[in-house]
């Protein structure tokens, strides 16, 4: 007898329903709890992939010591600048907004995307307060892309929690308000992060494509490319898990730890020749993450701390000694 084929559904069941996305900004459900006192978090756009060369850093790795190629992904990452901070109470039913307050000066183009107040309701020194209420502190950033070469103006707009207690949190967060924050101000090189991203759409499908189901025999009376059965008579019903044609992509996704094997200041140094493709030249800062994330070129892609690190973290910053500037124009 041979090797029974091996053939399982194209995707898990756990991410059912598969419906489209409610906005193209992935959300953070969950923070990590750590005593240090920074900003959970960053964000930035998906320029495309290339490979780099390295020494192997895992302890436990059979190429320990040697260099290795590795698939990366740049990401370019402009300035985030924060525009409010906003406090949290937990009652009966959970967090609730306390207070919130912005800076004094907005940048113009925040217009774009949310209506600005013509004068501010509270100042941040009369947020102290409520200090003794509060439960978290929260930064209200929104990003750049101005700054970026993907032809938008519009921003995103969206708040990331301050780690450390809420003191210090506060302290913080007032330092902050009204200014840039830079990657290398969050994130270190060598650090695990988790990527927060909406996947590529991929349009309506039918079960093949959607789940992998067989193709029918040629004779099939009511189509081939379907399920063979939506299920039994009794009970009359059709169950959740039958496979049928529907959404595919364009679902928000999460991938756990990606490390960061380089921060940097100018572009040049990442963009191959001819500049990425679909996304062209990366021009401000940048990050290079090891292996894939989800999302197509320009899509905005978030980053927080590791929630769940490996068990065992290689020491020190990752040492590239190649990065490929090769062109991506398949000439």
């Amino acid at each position: 007898m041979g090797k029974r084929a091996h053939h399982p559904h194209r995707g898990s069941l756990g991410f059912s329903p598969r419906k489209r996305a409610a906005s193209p900004v992935p959300k953070i459900k969950r923070w990590v709890v750590e005593d240090r006192v920074r900003m959970q978090g960053f964000a930035g756009y998906k320029a495309g992939m290339t490979h780099v060369v390295l020494i192997d850093d895992y302890p436990h790795s059979l190429t320990h010591g040697e260099e290795i190629t590795k698939p990366v992904t740049v990401v370019e990452v402009p300035p985030l600048k924060v525009f409010g901070v906003r406090l949290y109470e937990r009652n009966t039913f959970g967090l609730r907004t306390l207070s919130e307050a912005w800076a004094k000066e907005l940048e113009k183009d925040l217009a774009r995307r949310l209506p600005l107040p013509k004068k501010l309701e509270k100042s941040v020194e009369e947020l102290e307060s409520y200090l003794d209420k509060v439960e978290q502190v929260r930064l209200l950033v929104h990003t750049q892309p101005r700054v970026t070469g993907i032809g938008k103006k519009k921003p995103e707009v969206m708040e990331y929690l301050v780690s450390g207690n809420v003191s210090e949190a506060f302290e913080y967060a007032k330092e902050k308000l009204g200014k840039e924050l830079r990657i290398g101000d969050v994130f270190e090189e060598g650090e695990f992060v988790d990527v927060m991203a909406v996947t590529k759409g991929k349009g309506f499908q039918s079960p093949v494509r959607r789940w992998g189901v067989k193709i029918l025999h040629h004779k099939t009376r009511k189509g081939r490319r379907t399920a063979g059965t939506l299920g039994p008579w009794h009970p009359s019903a059709m169950m959740w898990s039958v496979p049928q044609s529907g959404q595919m992509g364009y679902h928000h996704r999460t991938e756990y730890n990606k490390r960061i094997l380089k921060i940097g200041e100018n572009g040049e140094e990442v963009t191959p020749k001819g500049g990425f493709l679909g996304y062209g030249i990366v021009r401000g800062d940048y990050i290079i993450l090891e292996g894939s994330i989800p999302g197509p070129r320009k899509r905005l892609v978030r980053f927080r701390p590791a929630i769940r690190p490996p068990e065992h973290l290689p020491e020190g910053k990752p040492q590239l000694t190649y990065i490929s500037l090769e062109s991506k124009q398949g000439v």
